[in-house]
């Protein structure tokens, strides 16, 4: 990994300053909206400058610091503990006596809570609430040995503690002419390489978003200073290695050498999926395959284009794809499409069951239920309006009373909806069950 593809982009800079900001916000919010926005490819790079901020005590606040360490703990929370490249830090963050009690006990629930959601209802309060509510006698700390060894193993036990670190100066250094207590953003300043210091600005924003744009992993290291080795001549018939540079990403293929037949009878199955509706025992088959193995579902030929097609025809067997592929890369890009497409009640029913099954992010939720009420408003043909908004209407109750949603966060939007719909029933039993929640 090169130095330029550690350090962020502006806009995640932007980004992640806009989350650690965002103190009165949920942390379940600010996890789901981090995970939308920033790529798996680009979470190693955003943990790591988050985690030499979070190394230097000062320089974020304490809801800031409880945002970071929730970041460092979501992004690689669908693996195992072991295989967080942070998780060395995190447990030593878990068990440092001198830290905040309210910043430990925070650490520790989130070690201790479970990726599927158990556990993980203290994350629905925002960072400034977990600290104004905190009550350390309701903690017990374990010991260091104890947390490393039930969540590190001896590959990650000294990931920071390489050689390799020890062998760089960090690129962020106190000015030793500013006395301890004065604000951050006028105690450090940037030394990285080719970027603009600023001393002693005041704005302590602006110097977090420019540590973020310009911290990396590297740091400002030792130049091993030799000769470059010669250019052996081209032989005939040699293969040229290619260099790539910046204007060139590797891509992996992840489909090199795997065995074609595999999941025939799924891509097959699947194929008439798009096309019309299958029959109960086709269905039933399918099923069972993505049961016995679910990485068949990265093999079955759907892709986000196609995705609305299915969901028209064979509702059933979309739901369990989605759950299938909620932790793929591609899974923006599906969500991204079932946003958009037009609304039916199937498209009503898939959204309604995933809300179920697996957490979808508030953002998706939100903007569907937006598009469904816009879709209610623009039909032209009276029939199919009314029709419609029952369907809206029944699918909204659905997520209310099954707190899927919190309808503080659309109460305006779906009450006038009701309001401009008050002939219908429906939307008179949701206006109804609104007031019940104010």
């Amino acid at each position: 990994m090169t130095k330029k593809s550690m350090a962020l982009s502006l806009e995640e800079s932007n980004l992640v300053h806009t989350l650690l900001t965002s103190e009165q916000r949920s942390m379940g919010e600010i996890l789901s909206e981090f995970s939308l926005k920033i790529g798996r490819s680009r979470s190693f790079a955003v943990c790591n400058s988050l985690l030499l901020l979070l190394e230097d005590k000062k320089m974020l606040k304490s809801p800031e610091r409880l945002i970071a360490f929730a970041i460092l703990h979501q992004a690689y929370s669908s693996q195992p503990s072991s295989a967080n490249p942070f998780i060395s830090y995190i447990v030593n963050a878990a068990s440092d006596d001198e830290a905040a009690k309210c910043e430990r006990a925070f650490v520790l629930q989130l070690l201790t809570s479970g990726a599927s959601g158990v556990g993980r209802e203290f994350l629905k309060l925002s960072a400034a609430n977990y600290i104004e509510v905190f009550d350390p006698s309701a903690h017990v700390f374990p010991q260091r040995e104890q947390l490393q060894q039930q969540y590190c193993d001896k590959v990650h036990s000294e990931t920071y503690g390489c050689l390799f670190k020890k062998a760089v100066v960090k690129n962020v250094v106190r000015d030793p002419d500013v006395p301890s207590n004065c604000d951050a953003s006028s105690q450090e300043f940037d030394l990285q390489v080719g970027a603009k210091p600023k001393l002693g600005s005041g704005d302590r924003d602006e110097t977090l978003t420019g540590l973020l744009l310009h911290l990396s992993l590297e740091g400002i290291g030792p130049q091993w200073l030799r000769p470059h080795p010669p250019i052996l001549p081209i032989q005939d018939g040699e293969l040229v290695w290619l260099n790539p540079d910046n204007s060139h990403e590797l891509v992996w293929d992840h489909g090199m050498c795997a065995d074609t037949s595999r999941g025939a009878a799924v891509r097959d199955l699947i194929s008439k999926a798009l096309k019309g509706a299958l029959a109960p025992a086709q269905q039933e088959q399918v099923l069972v395959e993505l049961a016995n193995d679910p990485k068949l579902v990265y093999h079955c030929g759907l892709t986000p284009r196609r995705l609305p097609e299915l969901v028209e025809n064979n509702p059933l067997i979309a739901v369990e794809v989605l759950t299938k592929l909620i932790n793929s890369p591609e899974i923006a890009d599906y969500f991204t499409v079932l946003v958009n497409m037009d609304m039916s009640l199937h498209s009503m029913e898939v959204v309604n069951r995933l809300t179920t099954a697996v957490e979808l992010p508030k953002e998706f939720v939100r903007m569907y239920i937006t598009n469904c009420i816009s879709s209610c408003e623009n039909i032209k043909d009276k029939y199919m309006q009314n029709r419609l908004v029952r369907l809206v209407c029944v699918f909204l109750q659905s997520l209310i009373r099954n707190r899927i949603i919190d309808v503080k966060d659309l109460f305006i939007e779906v009450q006038a909806f009701c309001i401009e719909f008050s002939r219908i029933r429906e939307a008179a039993g949701l206006f109804r069950l609104l007031k019940t929640l104010e």
